[in-house]
């Protein structure tokens, strides 16, 4: 079967959405680092809702990190990909044409830099995950030991990290006279566009105090809520899309119809009418950013653990057992919405109906498993911010306290039924050394994996209100198991 392609985009069925421009006459705006599934479903559409409105310059050239395969299987296809929108009524499929250019950067850093240093790209956007950004979660701040960080100040022109490659091209913009850049990052970070901000000064300052003192100075790091659900892409929607298209797409999105992007409108060199696409441009993403985090990624994160753990393999399962859905309810309306300030005119019980409804969407087969990854870097913001505010206002954690236990029992490596679990984490290692040392004994476990102080800080381990009840849910984890330890 032919592949998707410009040549045969006219020839798609009626039903089919595509782009109403010549993706051939687009101008680049914007590079994207992380060009995965998330920003395809989420930024890529805003921006080809942007295109199809005739704001022609604002065409995207994404460039993966670390793996070809983005690359791989859309540059056959002209950069083009479907997008199925799924719900219980049922899918609604469009093709997006924004990305005009797909670069790897390990193969070839300097042609990454070039199209950062392109005087045309304005913005540089990046969804490189929590720990692409080589920062402490604990603290925001840029770990100087990380590896790729060394590596970078050492062979700083050719970079293999994002503060690196993004640095190495503020740096050529500033020598050649060419304006700075925006930098937005749309990855779950507190206050994330401070967090950049503050890391690629850092490292800039570590290259050159004046490149860090210009940087720190010159450059708008925007603040962003995204919010999107995107499963990983399966060989059944590969089929879906094949049978829709009547071409092969060999990396269509799925997704759900909601989404949501709130945006710090901040952007010096320009930016597209975003607004107009149906993102929210604010003075303030702090409130918009801390309901999501804490309420969607905070519920999220616990579901996954747990319900991997009661042996579960999607979110929309999970949610159809009445317990769980008791216990996530339960953790919104008692434990996150008081600590929460809310933006002007938000409907917060709507917004809690609504993910509740998202996570039980049936279409959507979004795995426990997946969303368990990288859970050293997602702790901090989705559970344990919401913990330090609770304990100052000397509230119950009762629920909090059962996410973080989870995902103790997660990264012992083994599930329920002594199968071997497949833990993704940048600390895995680390976290099986303990866990392997202290073995299945929660007053052992829990408090040595509570001193990986780049997740827990220095306060949370020697605070009893934390520690006590995080320690009791692990007990009951390791001798009853989570179905019955969350049916109480």
């Amino acid at each position: 079967m032919d592949r998707l392609s410009l040549d045969n985009l006219p020839d798609l069925p009626a039903a089919i959405d595509r782009p109403a421009y010549d993706p051939r006459a687009v101008q680049v705006g914007v590079v994207h680092l992380g060009v995965g599934a998330f920003h395809r479903a989420h930024q890529a559409v805003y921006l080809d809702d942007r295109l199809n409105a005739g704001e022609t310059g604002w065409g995207v050239i994404g460039a993966s990190l670390r793996s070809p395969d983005t690359r791989d299987a859309l540059h056959p296809q002209d950069g083009l990909y479907a997008v199925m929108v799924r719900s219980g009524e049922g899918t609604r499929t469009r093709v997006v044409g924004a990305l005009r250019g797909l670069l790897v950067a390990p193969e070839d850093p300097e042609r990454l830099i070039a199209a950062m240093t392109d005087p045309g790209v304005r913005i540089v956007s990046l969804t490189v995950t929590e720990k692409g950004y080589c920062h402490d979660p604990a603290t925001g701040r840029l770990r100087e030991d990380h590896p790729d960080i060394r590596r970078d100040l050492e062979s700083p022109l050719q970079p293999v990290s994002a503060p690196g490659f993004l640095v190495e091209a503020l740096r050529r913009r500033r020598a050649a006279g060419v304006p700075p850049f925006t930098v937005l990052t749309c990855d779950n970070l507190p206050a994330n566009g401070e967090t950049v901000h503050r890391v690629i000064s850092r490292f800039a300052h570590l290259r050159d105090p004046d490149l860090g003192a210009w940087v720190a100075g010159e450059v708008a790091c925007p603040s962003t809520m995204v919010d999107r659900i995107v499963p990983a892409t399966t060989d059944a929607d590969r089929a879906a899309a094949r049978e829709a298209l009547g071409v092969e797409d060999a990396w269509p999105i799925a997704t759900e119809p909601f989404t949501q992007w709130v945006i710090e409108d901040r952007f010096p060199g320009g930016r597209p009418r975003l607004e107009e696409a149906g993102a929210q441009l604010v003075a303030d993403v702090a409130p918009y950013e801390l309901m999501k985090l804490r309420l969607l990624n905070g519920a999220h994160s616990t579901l996954a653990y747990l319900g991997y753990l009661a042996a579960y393999e999607t979110v929309a399962d999970v949610m159809a057992d009445p317990a769980f859905a008791r216990l996530i309810a339960g953790l919104m309306d008692e434990e996150v919405t008081p600590t929460l300030t809310l933006p002007a005119g938000a409907d917060l019980a709507g917004y809690k109906r609504s993910l509740l409804a998202r996570f039980r969407n049936p279409a959507l087969r979004h795995r426990t498993w997946q969303i368990a990854m990288d859970g050293s870097q997602k702790l901090p913001q989705r559970l344990l911010g919401t913990v330090r505010d609770r304990l100052a206002a000397g509230a119950p954690i009762d629920r909090l306290a059962l996410g973080v236990a989870a995902w103790m029992r997660y990264v012992t490596g083994l599930d329920e039924r002594g199968a071997p679990i497949d833990v993704r984490d940048p600390l895995r290692e680390r976290l099986r050394a303990i866990t392997d040392a202290a073995g299945p004994d929660a007053a052992r476990l829990a408090p040595a994996l509570l001193s990986v102080r780049e997740i827990f800080g220095d306060d949370l381990p020697g605070d009893p209100r934390f520690s006590q009840p995080v320690t009791r849910a692990l007990e009951s984890l390791l001798r009853r198991g989570a179905r019955a330890t969350v049916e109480g």
